[in-house]
């Protein structure tokens, strides 16, 4: 979220187990930071310092707000072929997801249909893997790289992986799928 926001996009809603909230406001990152890695409370709380934000009990209702980005980040199929539809309808340009499969295999078609840039988490999720690596290396050699050098190495990654993706799918007649670029390049 904070890393959304350096780049110029506003984050409005943010969910738990329990609920999401919205805030067309933009949520406000310390305050979920706050409750959630301080706190250890639930996402509901985020009111109490921010009364004009809405707070609903089910969570996959979340999709039904319109955004340009999507991020589904919790659960296997949290979206379907209904929230997928219901985000197309209200004008999302770009899912990624940051689970594993958060999107059903009907959504993801819609998805793709419909030109949605759809991020699959093979590939989104790559990252995780990659620093882990990175640590690993760094240890393994003795070194102390900064956040910043990280960081950099992380992009270059990622941009690869992207590029891989997208040269696969457009090599087998399918640009701009990235699921089946992710799993040609990958094999």
């Amino acid at each position: 979220m904070e890393k959304a926001q350096q780049l110029g996009a506003k984050v409005v809603a943010c969910s738990d187990s329990g609920g999401y909230i919205y805030d067309k406001n933009g949520i406000d990152l310390e305050t979920v930071k706050r409750l959630k890695e301080v706190e250890n409370k639930r996402i509901w709380e985020y009111r109490k310092t921010h009364p004009h934000a809405e707070y609903h009990e089910d969570c996959s209702k979340i999709w039904t707000i319109p955004c340009d980005i999507a991020l589904p980040c919790a659960t296997q199929n949290e979206i379907d072929e209904v929230s997928a539809n219901m985000l197309i309808k209200n004008g999302l340009k770009a899912i990624g997801e940051g689970a594993n499969m958060p999107c059903t295999i009907e959504a993801i078609e819609l998805f793709l249909k419909n030109g949605t840039l759809f991020a699959p988490a093979k590939a989104a999720n790559a990252g995780g893997v990659a620093v882990s690596a990175m640590e690993m290396s760094q240890n393994s050699m003795r070194l102390a790289w900064t956040a910043e050098e990280v960081d950099q190495r992380l992009k270059t990654v990622m941009k690869n992986i992207y590029g891989s993706c997208k040269d696969a799918a457009e090599r087998f007649g399918k640009p701009g799928n990235l699921v089946m670029g992710a799993n040609i390049a990958d094999s």
